[in-house]
């Protein structure tokens, strides 16, 4: 049989400027296969890829290479996932070009004046395999690589460890806060995630380290050192008026270490699962995912539900090692 084949943007990603099955503590991606969703993620390691040899005005091709590399080694260092990349070689061939080869590089976007980046898959949809992934960082954004940051310019080190999150399979957090703007579009006020889908602004370095919700989404998509085995899951239903509400925004909060990792109900009975906690006592919270562009987490948005408070469960969760709490339920109340 002959593989068939499907170029997804999957992430207008990420990150804009300021201006199926349950998921577990971030959003992954997938792709259906014969009815089922499959998680989109690498078949083995380490994943090869090239950069375009092209440099801009404040990067040269040398630098966006070793801002890519450390990028990668990044989510590589994360202790219990086993995903690891490996640089080929620069290339003249561009992201945007669909020749089996994952590729990352600068792209002239000046129509898409919101999107400092993007990332690309090509997938066998017979079976679910990536094939090639691709990063195209928009060139009508002035970019830098200086380690202090740069005024009126994007840190290239922020925004290509998001997008390596996306090439390693991992979607948008929603773990952050925003302000709208007079002009429209939106600031960033605060983030516990690398993959939350808004940058902070021109000039800033708040983007380069990983949080807790960006480690246990890599170390559930790619598995190792023992994972599953020291963490535990919160799963259950969000309700509203007695029906499952979808795109409610969920999150696990330790009060002994500070820690926040969220996920989403992303079916029409209300169901969520909060995967890569580690064992204790959780508060949890629901609040409506009006704080982000909804475009950023579901191909159709006008069934997300939004018109409720937030609400917290009455008792803390205590989540065993290796195991889950047990299912519980959070009925939410209308604004």
């Amino acid at each position: 049989m002959t593989a068939q084949f499907t170029r997804t943007i999957v992430a207008v990603v990420s990150i804009a400027v300021a201006f199926p099955a349950p998921t577990l503590a971030y959003l992954k991606f997938g792709t259906q296969v014969n009815g089922r969703t499959v998680d989109l993620k690498w078949p083995q390691t380490p994943v090869r890829y090239f950069v375009s040899d092209r440099g801009v005005s404040g990067v040269t091709s040398g630098q966006l290479q070793a801002t890519v590399a450390w990028a990668f080694s990044t989510w590589k260092a994360v202790p219990a996932a086993t995903v690891a990349y490996q640089f080929v070689g620069f290339t003249s061939a561009t992201p945007d070009d669909e020749d089996g080869q994952s590729t990352i590089g600068f792209v002239d976007r000046f129509d898409m004046d919101r999107v400092l980046a993007s990332t690309s898959f090509l997938i066998d949809t017979t079976s679910g395999t990536l094939l090639e992934a691709d990063i195209a960082f928009n060139t009508a954004f002035q970019w830098s690589v200086a380690d202090a940051g740069e005024p009126g310019r994007y840190d290239l080190q922020s925004i290509a460890l998001h997008e390596t999150g996306h090439f390693g399979g991992l979607g948008h957090s929603a773990l952050g806060e925003t302000e709208t703007l007079a002009g429209g579009g939106r600031r960033v006020v605060a983030s516990e995630a690398v993959m939350f889908p808004i940058a902070f602004p021109a000039g800033s370095i708040a983007g380069r380290t990983l949080r807790a919700d960006d480690i246990a989404g890599i170390s559930d998509l790619y598995q190792g050192g023992g994972f599953v085995a020291s963490h535990g899951t919160v799963s259950g239903f969000v309700t509203h008026n007695g029906r499952g509400v979808l795109g409610a925004h969920v999150v696990a909060f330790s009060p002994s270490t500070g820690v926040l990792i969220g996920g989403l109900s992303l079916d029409d009975e209300g169901h969520f699962a909060i995967g890569g906690l580690s064992p204790g006592p959780y508060v949890i919270r629901v609040e409506p995912l009006d704080d982000v562009d909804l475009d950023s987490f579901f191909d159709g948005p006008a069934s997300v539900d939004l018109d409720f408070r937030v609400a917290f469960l009455d008792r803390l969760v205590v989540v065993p090692r290796g195991g889950s709490s047990g299912s519980i339920d959070i009925a939410v109340v209308s604004k």
